[in-house]
């Protein structure tokens, strides 16, 4: 009995997991056709296919899933859903997986570190020391703390409750927004964003990526987080209009920004690589060692739990 078809459809950053599949799966790889090949080599293999590993930041397109109608499950490699066709999925009753524990340190880690490199202005004072200005006794404009601050966070998920966490730990005042209050934390509840941007000196986005959410941090919420505030980005790019943040950070309306993502990745507005209130992440968030070997075992154990008829560990629908 021949082995089940897997599609990969990105080039994997972690070798470990394409070299697991290749042990138990006959796979496909859609990152190594050409692009006006694609259509037809899917046609080729439709029959064959029965799963597809992915990331949430390229997903599966509507086309892919037609395309093969022997597909049974999809598993990411991430968490992230705004570019899976979940009702779609449901549909056809395909199942999908995502890995979302295992990256929740990692991501929380990174906000409270782009808080403080921001903050702390780590970057600039790198660069300071590097070209010399230290040892030439120039003067290096004063950073500001991170302890005490007051931070609010765009949902409060896993890895929102994690950035929180972290944030108690140097003593600052945690709030939050989401689409209702939580009955078990201790953080003070705003139902609308301008009002959380309004009583945070750090904003930190870490919520889903949805119709709903797109562009929730947007000009008002800008202006309410303030000249002296600080806009942290571990989410999805589309949660923040770039266009406004970029004009605010230009008109000295923000304070600064740390961003792992960015609206159209991976080319963020010419306008932040200029700017040294800004620090800027190539959205390795969940880029470490660690993670994404953790992120590979769960797509592998979902895959083998699905093909040997048992509950899945991660499942979306």
């Amino acid at each position: 009995m021949s082995s089940p078809g897997v599609l990969i459809v990105q080039n994997p950053i972690i070798p470990h997991l394409e070299t697991e599949l290749w042990k138990y799966y006959t796979l496909f790889r859609l990152w190594n056709v050409p692009s006006e090949k694609r259509t037809e080599f899917l046609l080729s293999h439709a029959q064959e296919i029965q799963a597809i590993v992915t990331n949430p930041v390229i997903g599966v397109s509507d086309e892919i899933i037609d395309a093969l109608p022997q597909l049974e499950i999809i598993s990411l490699c991430g968490v992230g859903l705004d570019k899976m066709n979940l009702t779609k999925c449901k549909e056809k009753r395909i199942r999908v997986t995502n890995t979302p524990d295992a990256l929740t340190d990692d991501v929380a880690d990174l906000a409270i570190a782009l808080a403080i490199a921001v903050l702390r202005k780590i970057c600039i004072s790198d660069s300071f020391v590097r070209h010399g200005h230290y040892q030439n006794n120039r003067f290096l404009e004063l950073s500001h703390r991170f302890s005490g601050k007051s931070v609010g966070i765009v949902g409060l998920g896993r890895i929102g409750k994690a950035v929180a966490k972290r944030a108690e730990a140097f003593g600052c005042h945690v709030s939050y927004f989401a689409r209702s209050e939580k009955e078990d934390v201790g953080y003070k509840f705003y139902s609308s964003v301008v009002d959380l941007a309004a009583h945070s000196q750090v904003l930190v986005v870490a919520c889903a990526l949805t119709e709903e959410t797109r562009h929730i941090v947007n000009r008002q919420v800008i202006n309410a987080l303030g000249p002296q505030g600080v806009l942290v980005n571990v989410g999805r790019g589309g949660h923040v209009d770039e266009a406004e943040l970029v004009e605010a950070l230009r008109d000295g309306r923000l304070g600064g920004a740390g961003l792992d993502v960015f609206e159209r990745e991976p080319h963020p507005s010419d306008e932040l690589l200029s700017m040294d209130n800004v620090v800027l992440q190539p959205h390795i968030g969940c880029c470490t060692r660690e993670t994404l070997n953790d992120m590979a075992e769960l797509v592998l154990a979902n895959l083998e739990a699905h093909f040997l008829g048992n509950p899945l560990h991660s499942p979306v629908i």
